[in-house]
């Protein structure tokens, strides 16, 4: 039985596919932060975005 592939075996196989492969973050705009999603503005200390709902990949 053939084991499962590593994320870096998966990952490389997305990335030459044209998808993204690092997790998502949070934009900056001066000392603000951005939601990639929605563009809204946030404190720095914002866990999700109170427009949209996004939340930042871990």
């Amino acid at each position: 039985m053939a084991s499962a592939p590593s994320d870096d075996l998966f990952d490389q196989f997305l990335a030459d596919r044209g998808h993204e492969t690092e997790p998502v973050r949070w934009d900056r705009s001066y000392n603000k932060l951005q939601c990639p999603d929605c563009g809204a503005l946030h404190d720095m200390g914002a866990a999700t975005c109170s427009v949209c709902g996004w939340v930042p990949e871990a």
